[in-house]
């Protein structure tokens, strides 16, 4: 199995988002499983404080946690399947040549390499990390926890996805495998059936264009508002921690929101480029201006992107309310949480910005590709 620069760059985001997931865990389950064994000593007047703070690391853990151990398991198996399509005539060959799919599905266990690449140095940072994090959480001093190392924690969170990330790249690159090697030759493994056509109003040439590139790529749709789905939610989330938590861990929320935004954005708008550059230098080749193609092509994407963004504040909304209900459960000082307007609209603002930011940097790329290029391949 071959992984190119593009692949490479691909690969890096993984375990970027792999880093940042096990980032956050590091030192609150490090912290929960520190306090908990210091509970007898805990003086009296200090307990409703020991509570809180373990009940804040049991909610920070649950929340940000299992929110990017999802964020992780979708671009994988995203990024997997964008390999396959993209590699297509290749691993035809060797199906055609006699190896079996089991066999060259096995070569993709190293998109596990980079998760262990990324939850190493998540774990790592967490370290570091960790005792700004234990001061925060020592109210002002008054807990005194030291830090321990959990052989448990490294094995669970470093060792353990890594395996499972690996065995899931194999297992879901033998089924993609499973289509024949002419089909693979061909390149149109992924292809759908032709739609039953529907009457409708007539639409112009753009228009419709824009309208049968989502329905024919509705992974790379789904991708898209995943990505901007990761933004709204991460980013968000972090208001609310200024509340059930402390500002440290609100900024620390708000710096992995803005990094794993950002990668999954980019990822999205690369698998963009790659997929539709063909087309665009067809169009461009027939005289129409870049801004057009770009705007047929990418723009349509602005649907999902928008639908992603929708769905990714309810989605931080009732998680966060759901967990505080279940995590503070019987403690008399339970946070009251609100949804927070003011943080909706900025945050919403600065995600349009940088979505059409991303939007006319990734269409100005499209002109460095022609169609010499693509004949050539």
């Amino acid at each position: 199995m071959v992984i190119g620069f593009k692949d490479g760059i691909k690969l890096f985001g993984m375990a970027v988002v792999s880093a940042c997931m096990v980032f956050v865990c590091t030192f609150f389950l490090n912290f929960y499983l520190d306090a908990l064994a210091v509970r007898e000593s805990v003086a009296e007047e200090l307990i409703p404080l020991y509570e809180a703070q373990l009940l804040t690391a049991k909610l920070v853990c649950c929340v940000s946690g299992g929110c990017l151990l999802l964020v992780s398991v979708v671009m994988l198996v995203f990024y997997v399947k964008l390999y396959v399509a993209g590699h297509a005539r290749q691993l035809g060959i060797l199906k055609a040549l006699g190896y079996s799919g089991g066999r060259i599905a096995a070569g993709f266990w190293v998109f596990g390499l980079s998760v262990l690449i990324g939850t190493a140095a998540g774990y790592g940072f967490g370290y570091v990390a960790m005792p700004l994090v234990y001061r925060s959480m020592s109210g002002e001093g008054l807990l005194v926890i030291p830090i321990g190392f959990h052989a448990e924690l490294l094995a669970g969170l470093v060792l353990l996805p890594s395996a499972a990330f690996a065995g899931l790249s194999v297992l879901f690159a033998y089924l993609k495998l499973r289509a024949p090697a002419s089909a693979l030759l061909k390149g149109n493994a992924e292809r759908a059936a032709a739609p039953i056509p529907r009457k409708r109003k007539p639409r112009s040439f753009l228009r419709e264009l824009t309208f049968e590139t989502l329905r024919s790529r509705k992974t790379l749709a789904f991708f898209v508002a995943f990505g901007c789905f990761c933004f709204s939610a991460m980013v968000q989330m972090a208001v609310p921690m200024f509340e059930l938590s402390s500002a440290v861990m609100a900024l620390m929320i708000f710096g992995i929101g803005v990094v794993l935004a950002c990668t999954s954005l980019l990822l999205a708008f690369t698998a963009l480029t790659d997929t539709h550059g063909k087309a665009v230098s067809v169009m461009r080749a027939n005289g129409y201006p870049l801004r057009v193609c770009g705007e047929a092509i990418l723009g349509g994407y602005r649907i999902p992107a928008y639908v992603g963004f929708v769905i990714g504040t309810a989605y931080q909304w009732g998680l966060l309310k759901v967990m505080v209900n279940i995590v503070f459960a019987g403690y008399e000082q339970t946070p009251e949480f609100h949804f927070h307007v003011a943080a909706f609209f900025a945050v919403l603002a600065a995600f349009a910005a940088l979505y059409e930011l991303l939007n006319v940097f990734f269409t100005k790329r499209l002109a460095k590709k022609s169609v010499r290029s693509f004949m050539s391949e």
